[in-house]
């Protein structure tokens, strides 16, 4: 367990899904200085200072003031970042052995392609709309077993 692993690197645990209010209330003592996460069996486990916590979150509708910023959560709505740092984060771990001009040449390629692309799958219509970047991970996936596999072709031959 985590709480329990003694080892100086750091930990992260990460929660997703909805806030509800009792979830919320429960959080309090492990966001507060003692850092101790109380469960609803009584059960309390001490967090070691190289453990953090990352929160993923549909909405902050039950969240209060104080555990948005105890948390320091800040809410985006999915499309307000659009598919351009998904691009940026795909290409900063891309496959071994694309240096950085194949990655220039890679983000050109996604900047031509990916809006107009999209456009045309919205004007051609869609039986269930996915957002842009759903599509464009969808595209990065591919792409990225296409390089993988290029690589063991030209490494082979």
């Amino acid at each position: 367990m985590l709480a329990t692993d003694t080892a100086p690197q750091r930990k992260w645990l990460l929660f997703d899904g909805p806030v509800d209010t009792i979830w919320v209330e429960n959080l309090n003592s492990v966001l507060d200085d003692s850092k101790k996460l109380c469960l609803t069996s009584g059960a309390m486990i001490p967090l070691g200072e190289n453990m953090n916590l990352i929160f993923e979150v549909r909405d902050l509708a039950v969240a209060s003031p104080a555990t948005v910023s105890r948390c320091g959560m800040v809410y985006m709505e999915p499309g307000s970042l659009g598919w351009r740092p998904l691009v940026a984060s795909w290409l900063n771990r891309a496959p071994k052995g694309l240096d950085a001009k194949m990655r220039k040449r890679l983000e050109m390629l996604f900047d031509w392609l990916v809006a107009p692309s999209i456009a045309k799958l919205r004007e051609c219509g869609q039986y269930s709309a996915a957002p842009e970047s759903s599509m464009v991970m969808s595209l990065m996936i591919i792409l990225g077993q296409l390089l993988v596999s290029l690589r063991l072709r030209v490494a082979l031959v």
